[in-house]
């Protein structure tokens, strides 16, 4: 039965790498099997940057769910994010010969290759091309186009791409794990899945998903994408700040920002004051924690401002564009004190915090909801929805357990291989 069917979601954060397995209950809620976290070593910013560290971290978490909860992790759904990540807009069209005959999925694939040969900068990949809206013969809004009639059809798209390398390097890291890749998605779609309702993508809502390394942006409206961004600093930048400001080191800063930090300096009274020990035998260090707040609060709306540059890009006042259910933050920056607030002051619009518990099933985890999961959970959601391609498939049988990943020529074709298939959803 499809409901039986265990889904594993791989998410290769820059601070923690987390493998989620689940599959849909009788009522249609996803059913957390089994979780297993590790320290993300070798991303930085959501790129890999050391193919051994990030493998082994991967390698840490899948057997947690192996021993743990007594579950065989052969194939995942994984997500890209990072700095190397793009959005455009483009339109096309193709002319049938045979207007008589109903629009199929023949033309409609036509189109999508049209697409495909558009030229992007120098060693660049699509990612994912997602048709918003389609027009038959000039006739606009058009959002499912087989079986009508028509000369002329054209569909305006909204096309991700990312660095071929870094496309490669994620995909090699899963493949050296001795893992099978069932899809690979763009995580702030993934984190969307898991966070927004249907009702809030059709109004208009901006997802904001504020990881260690990056900030995810997706923007959707009338129930489609319509633009993503990856701003390329996140919570780590948050705690690197405190470290300096603070004269710290890193856990303590860590510690601080989690558990005192504030990006509302004004809550704080100038008498509240947290020791921090001292290193080897030093007096203990006294942080101010309307300082503390003072310094998260800088980087905090730094980062907000670079969002709302992007929901002005795309052009939220007009009419047609506008964001009617406002922002929705996640990812485990989102659960700094009164970010929520700081949001709605510096963007004017409405805010909340977005957890998965919506779709989780009743007995989950209460960390699993947490907006720290979100996109794990999205992967998790996303992949209950894909069906493995052919071509994936015949790869995939040739994949072996780890180290097997040895030649060179075999790795090169199977990531051809992988992103003809990315661009074929």
């Amino acid at each position: 039965m499809e409901n039986e069917k265990i889904v594993y979601g791989l998410d290769i954060g820059t601070t923690k790498i987390v493998c989620l397995a689940g599959k849909l209950n009788e009522h249609g809620k996803l059913e957390i099997l089994g979780v297993g976290k590790s320290k993300s070593l070798g991303v930085k910013r959501g790129i890999v940057n050391n193919i051994m560290q990030t493998v082994d971290s991967i390698n840490h978490a899948v057997e947690i769910v192996h021993s743990d909860y007594d579950l065989q992790v052969n194939s995942v759904c994984t997500g890209i994010a990072g700095q190397h990540i793009r959005s455009l807009q483009h339109s096309d069209y193709i002319t049938r010969q045979n207007p008589e005959k109903f629009i199929d999925n023949t033309d409609i694939e036509k189109l999508h290759n049209n697409v495909k040969k558009l030229i992007l900068l120098p060693g660049e990949e699509m990612i994912h091309v997602l048709a918003q809206e389609y027009k038959i013969d000039g006739e606009t809004n058009i959002d499912q186009p087989e079986g009508m009639y028509g000369s002329r059809l054209e569909a305006s798209f909204h096309i991700v791409a990312g660095q071929t390398a870094a496309i490669k390097n994620i995909t090699r890291c899963v493949v050296e794990s001795g893992l099978k890749i069932n899809a690979l998605n763009l995580e702030p779609l993934a984190s969307a899945d898991a966070v927004l309702s249907d009702e809030e993508k059709e109004a208009g809502v901006v997802l904001v998903d504020i990881g260690g390394g990056t900030t995810d942006v997706a923007i959707f409206k009338n129930g489609i994408i319509r633009h993503t961004a990856v701003i390329p600093f996140g919570g780590n930048v948050i705690t690197d700040d405190i470290k300096e400001g603070c004269s710290i080191i890193e856990k303590d800063a860590e510690a601080l920002k989690i558990r005192f930090g504030s990006a509302w300096p004004s809550e704080n009274k100038d008498t509240e004051i947290v020791s921090i020990p001292g290193l080897r035998g030093r007096e203990p260090k006294e942080i101010s924690l309307k300082n503390l707040s003072k310094i998260i609060k800088a980087r905090v709306e730094e980062i907000i401002d670079q969002v709302y540059r992007q929901i002005t890009s795309y052009g939220f006042q007009e009419g047609k564009n506008k964001l009617i259910a406002g922002i929705v933050l996640t990812g485990g920056g989102s659960q700094l004190k009164h970010i929520k607030q700081l949001t709605e002051y510096i963007t004017g619009m409405s805010t909340r915090i977005g957890y998965a518990n919506e779709h989780l099933a009743k007995g989950t985890l209460e960390e699993i909801s947490h907006p720290s999961y979100a996109t794990s959970v999205g992967l998790v959601l996303r992949g209950l929805k894909t069906n493995n391609f052919e071509d994936i498939q015949e790869l995939n049988n040739h994949s072996q357990k780890k180290g097997s990943v040895n030649n060179t020529t075999f790795f090169e074709n199977w990531s051809n291989t992988f992103l003809k298939y990315l661009l074929n959803e």
